[in-house]
């Protein structure tokens, strides 16, 4: 029985060729798309979107390129998915995992056009990945970059990570580059980012960005509060402080004197009252809540010279209880059971023409804020992705410390290795190895094509170079020659290069083994009487 019998009226399908076809123009396409932003010489693209204030959004990085994507082809989707899994694990390379997939992929196309079957490609593929890894491995023990980077940050530390910050930085790479390694020495080992905090405040230069020792909350201490607190005791809450009263849709009181309204606000005043008794008993100074706290409740905190602040982002007050060791609360029955937070000072400062709050002296010690400037909105977003990516990048490479050179090193040393094997393969398989390591090369070409260099001309000169014994070469796009990357200090984390060599292959393989697409009917919305 053929399958359209089966399927609903609405649903359709593509088989064989046509859906193979189909899954390859899918994935090269989102390739073309972000591959002119790979390296540290890439273009920018700017998104708008179509809903209310049609926001702009300036940005190189591929990540929120591609999540900014409204997508039907499934192929497309496969990769876009990767590059979120490759965002979340590793913070980096979501460019570069979507670029080679999307090259093994046209070099796959080539190959089942010459009627090579897709299960043959893609057990050459596996077979090429577990031999370079070794391979890789090695490498990576003989060029540990890494103890440069801790022990000699004024020069490796900062070299190593500039290749990760964008063009739109311009040039304040090297003080964004040393924001990120400060603030990453900071955590002394540890890869919880999430003691990192960063605030953009528009106005200034991006020099002008700098970090700071401890928590700094975007909010104003409110009139009459102390602006000074030293030894704070901190209760960090989210609760309604207006009243506990059943909110009934549509409910009303009709009273028959103004003396009745009277005693309706002063019943309320006194629950106020008692749940702000019941906060001060547990012995604080300082009250942090993520709803509105109000006047009477702000008056009863002033009188007790306890800082009261209200409204903060829940993203702010969930840090705040990080950093200070302290829980977020919602009930005060139990004082004893509420972990309060503790810092040296608290303290009102100013960012430009903004007052904002500093807690210094958190109990979490390697907690920091890094405060952006800079001249507009876009400018701010797309320093904070750049900076994001940059302590990813470190975190990860404290976390595991093999280091590869970076400019295309990786890329030509596995092209090398991938030739001879294809040379020593015979039959078919050989054309596949072949095509993995054309693949592998197109990585190095589209840098130094976004560079505006001779990529054929470079990428010759880097095959001659990788020829000899105990190569450097690499893709130098500032001087925009090949140059000895361990001298320039070029480097890329090895977990993230791992990550996008496996994810790109483990894509592929998937998008491979497609021979039918089936597209599901909608559901049909039922009438209703």
């Amino acid at each position: 029985m053929a399958i359209e019998k089966i399927l609903k009226d609405d649903a359709s399908e593509e088989k064989g060729e046509r859906a193979r076809m189909a899954s390859f123009v899918g994935a090269i396409a989102i390739t073309d798309l972000v591959k002119t932003t790979l390296g540290p010489k890439g273009m920018d693209k700017i998104l708008q979107s179509t809903g209310r204030g049609h926001e702009v959004t300036v940005t190189n990085d591929g990540a929120t390129i591609l999540k900014s994507l409204h997508i039907d082809n499934p192929a497309a989707k496969v990769l876009i998915d990767i590059s979120k899994v490759q965002d979340d694990e590793v913070g980096d390379g979501t460019t570069s995992v979507v670029v080679l997939a999307g090259e093994l992929l046209r070099e796959a196309e080539k190959l089942v056009a010459a009627k090579i079957h897709p299960v043959t490609i893609i057990s050459v593929y596996n077979n090429v990945c577990l031999f370079y890894r070794l391979r890789m491995a090695s490498e990576c023990a003989r060029n540990a970059l890494l103890q440069r980077v801790v022990d000699n940050k004024e020069n490796a530390g900062y070299a190593f990570i500039l290749y990760y910050l964008p063009n739109v930085l311009g040039f304040d790479k090297e003080h964004f580059a040393q924001l990120a390694v400060d603030a990453v020495m900071r955590l002394k080992g540890s890869t919880n980012l999430e003691a990192i905090q960063i605030i953009k405040k528009p106005g200034g230069s991006l020099k002008d960005s700098f970090l700071d020792e401890g928590f700094i909350l975007d909010k104003k201490i409110g009139l009459g509060q102390p602006k000074r607190i030293e030894n704070a005791k901190i209760l960090v809450a989210n609760t309604a402080m207006d009243t506990d009263k059943v909110k009934i849709y549509g409910a009303r009181v009709r009273v028959d004197s103004m003396s009745k309204v009277a005693e309706i606000e002063g019943a309320e005043k006194e629950k106020m009252r008692e749940k702000v008794k019941k906060i001060m008993a547990h012995g604080i100074n300082c009250f942090v809540n993520r709803q509105l706290i109000y006047n009477f409740p702000e008056e009863l905190f002033a009188d007790a010279s306890i800082l009261a602040i209200e409204h903060a982002d829940f993203d702010g007050i969930e840090r705040l209880a990080l950093v200070t060791g302290g829980e977020i609360a919602s009930t005060f029955d139990n004082p004893e059971s509420v972990k309060l937070g503790h810092c040296k000072l608290i303290e009102e400062i100013m960012i430009g023409e903004d007052k904002l709050i500093h807690f210094s002296g958190v109990e979490m010690g390697q907690a920091c804020t890094v405060v952006l400037r800079g001249a507009s909105h876009h400018v701010l977003d797309e320093a904070e992705r750049s900076l994001h990516d940059a302590l990813c990048v470190l975190s990860q490479t404290v976390n595991d410390t093999r280091v590869l050179l970076g400019g295309g090193w990786p890329e030509m040393v596995m092209a090398k290795e991938v030739d001879e094997l294809a040379r020593k393969t015979p039959g078919k398989k050989s054309h596949a190895i072949e095509a993995f390591s054309r693949a592998l090369v197109a990585i190095p070409t589209i840098i130094a094509d976004n560079a505006g260099l001779d990529s054929a001309d470079l990428v010759a000169q880097l095959r001659a170079e990788h020829h000899k014994e105990g190569c450097n070469a690499g893709i130098d796009v500032i001087s925009g020659s090949v140059g000895d990357m361990a001298e320039l200090g070029i480097a890329e984390s090895f977990k993230v290069k791992q990550a996008v060599l496996l994810s790109a292959i483990e894509a592929a393989e998937m998008i491979l083994r497609v021979d039918e697409i089936i597209t599901c009917a909608p559901r049909k919305r039922e009438d209703r009487m």
